[in-house]
């Protein structure tokens, strides 16, 4: 029982960090659905890297850096450009699907490095996780820099008029929002699970997405979520550690897409756009066309 809460507690950090990073850039009015794309970049990069030079900081920071750097095109792609984000979002998680596929397949198979010591049976990315939500949270809602985050995503017209430059502001937040999902994909591959194979984050990233939007932009609630998620997609691995012989594994494997998709339908009824449209951030998802 023990083993199946603490590997809960440990999927659960990939849905955190990788979900803080796009809640960061939708507060500053930019979505990006490809946040699987970009894990699969800094999963397999980060693992390559670890595995070629047996340093697992290597690992990280390239993982970190490559999200980086995919956080950038999305921005130059939404931003500068002011294409639609769907379409740059979905054209990163394509792009990382193929070319991940084919640049991993020589590596596929197990890190082959000494596991990354836990904290208290904990992974010590767990209470990274837990950091990184208390800063996001006092980043967003107790700095002037959260200010200017939030009234570019809700107003950017008035934010400009303040004096809030709209294009830094946004692509500071899509480049970090970038990073934690490169960092997240690295946590994956590097201690979560170090074994590389194609397509292994198995759509982690789409749960990720769904979380922001289940949270309402509210990076506690975020954390509840992604515990919970973590639960039922450990669950979903090994029904039988906590439910032996209740249903079949594979339908188990269901669970966590089929509440997500349950979620989001909630999400789209009139009645909780009434009660919770607030939430969202105004100008989620709308190029800035200065005027």
């Amino acid at each position: 029982m023990w083993e199946f809460f603490v590997r809960s507690l440990d999927a659960s950090t990939i849905f955190t960090i990788a979900a803080l990073g796009e809640l960061i850039g939708q507060r500053s009015g930019v979505l990006n659905v490809g946040i699987e794309g970009v894990m699969l970049f800094g999963a397999t990069l980060g693992f390559i890297t670890a595995k070629t030079t047996g340093s697992y900081l290597l690992g990280f920071l390239v993982g970190i850096a490559i999200g980086g750097l995919l956080g950038l095109l999305h921005g130059f792609f939404s931003i500068t450009l002011g294409g639609d984000q769907v379409v740059s979002g979905m054209g990163i998680w394509i792009l990382g699907f193929g070319l991940t596929t084919y640049i991993g397949s020589t590596y596929t198979g197990p890190l082959g490095m000494e596991r990354i010591p836990a904290i208290l049976g904990l992974s010590p990315f767990f209470f990274l996780g837990i950091v990184l939500t208390v800063i996001t949270w006092f980043v967003l809602s107790k700095t002037s820099l959260g200010l200017m985050i939030r009234s570019v995503g809700e107003n950017p017209t008035v934010a400009e008029v303040s004096g809030v430059n709209i294009t830094k502001t946004r692509y500071l937040c899509v480049i970090s929002a970038g990073m934690l999902m490169g960092l997240a994909g690295a946590i994956f591959s590097l201690d979560y699970n170090p074994v590389w194979s194609y397509n292994f984050l198995s759509g982690r990233g789409f749960i990720a997405l769904a979380l922001v939007f289940f949270s309402m932009w509210n990076p506690f609630i975020l954390v509840g979520g992604s515990i919970l998620f973590g639960t039922l997609w450990q669950l979903s691995l090994n029904p039988q550690m906590l439910l032996p012989g209740v249903m079949s594994r594979y339908i188990w494997r269901t669970v966590p897409f089929g509440i997500t998709l349950g979620a989001l339908l909630l999400m789209s009824t009139k009645w909780f756009r009434t009660k919770w449209g607030a939430a969202t951030p105004e100008a989620l998802g709308q190029p800035y066309v200065k005027e």
